[in-house]
């Protein structure tokens, strides 16, 4: 790989990420804690495993020290998707690394100009909206702020060539393209299930086999997180059903809690 990628996170996001990177080249990944390192460590074995590739868990360094991101030629910050923590921690990852590396966010809502402004160096910054799961998904919505240089560009469309994704450069708008019109979708079949008593389960039926989409509008907002979901939705100023809402107040998240719109417990 032309860089050394580290990454700044352990979800599935981060860890997906890793393991794509690891085919061409050693990553470095960052986990806040001792418990989250170990759960990405399990997460990245299993992904390596799956892409029958068990080399690649190896040439990823799970690490607690943020400073060991300091030798990156490009890292990128792939936690929570919430402004002031993703603002905090670009700005420490902007005090730890060299002049000339490239620091880019993984944010898929969020204003990328108030991002680069808090990384201190919108010259060298970039958003690379990644898709989960990760291995799988081939685009990346690709955003510059209005300060970034030719180098940054340069480098980041090539980046994106070897991880073998395809780019698309998308305006600083909510939601990019294809969150601005997707979860207007989505909420609108939750909707649309209330309004007409038609089970969960069935809109996505009839859209999976009607549409031709790999995944219901339910499945898919369980499997992104019902808390994910919302939020994204209130960033890109959608509306946002009170059944999620209240889901989300019960704790069912979705796939990771088990049940959600629909039950992911058998």
């Amino acid at each position: 790989m032309g860089e050394k990628l580290g990454i700044a996170g352990s979800g599935a996001i981060a860890t997906g990420l890793a393991v794509t990177a690891a085919a061409n080249g050693e990553v470095v990944l960052w986990a806040r804690s001792d418990a989250s390192a170990d759960r990405a460590r399990g997460v990245i074995a299993k992904l390596s495993g799956k892409l029958d590739d068990a080399d690649r868990a190896a040439r990823v360094t799970v690490t607690t020290d943020l400073a060991d991101l300091a030798g990156s030629t490009y890292v990128v910050e792939a936690i929570v998707e919430e402004l002031e923590p993703k603002k905090a921690m670009l700005a420490e990852i902007a005090a730890i690394v060299g002049d000339s590396t490239v620091i880019a966010s993984t944010t898929s809502s969020l204003p990328v100009a108030e991002l680069s402004a808090a990384s201190g160096q919108s010259d060298r910054f970039a958003a690379l909206h990644v898709f989960n799961p990760v291995p799988q998904m081939k685009l990346i919505e690709l955003c510059f702020p209005d300060e970034a240089n030719e180098d940054t560009k340069t480098r980041t469309r090539a980046l994106c060539e070897e991880l073998g994704k395809t780019a698309v450069e998308v305006p600083d708008v909510p939601g990019f393209v294809v969150n601005a019109l997707l979860f207007p979708y989505l909420f609108h079949a939750v909707e649309h299930s209330e309004n007409t008593g038609i089970p969960p389960a069935d809109i996505d039926t009839a859209m999976k086999l009607g549409a031709g989409h790999p995944m219901g509008p339910m499945a898919l907002l369980d499997f992104v997180g019902l808390d994910v979901s919302a939020a994204i939705g209130d960033e890109i100023g959608a509306t946002v059903p009170q059944k999620v809402r209240d889901l989300i107040a019960a704790g069912d998240l979705g796939r990771k809690t088990g049940k959600g719109l629909l039950d992911w417990s058998r």
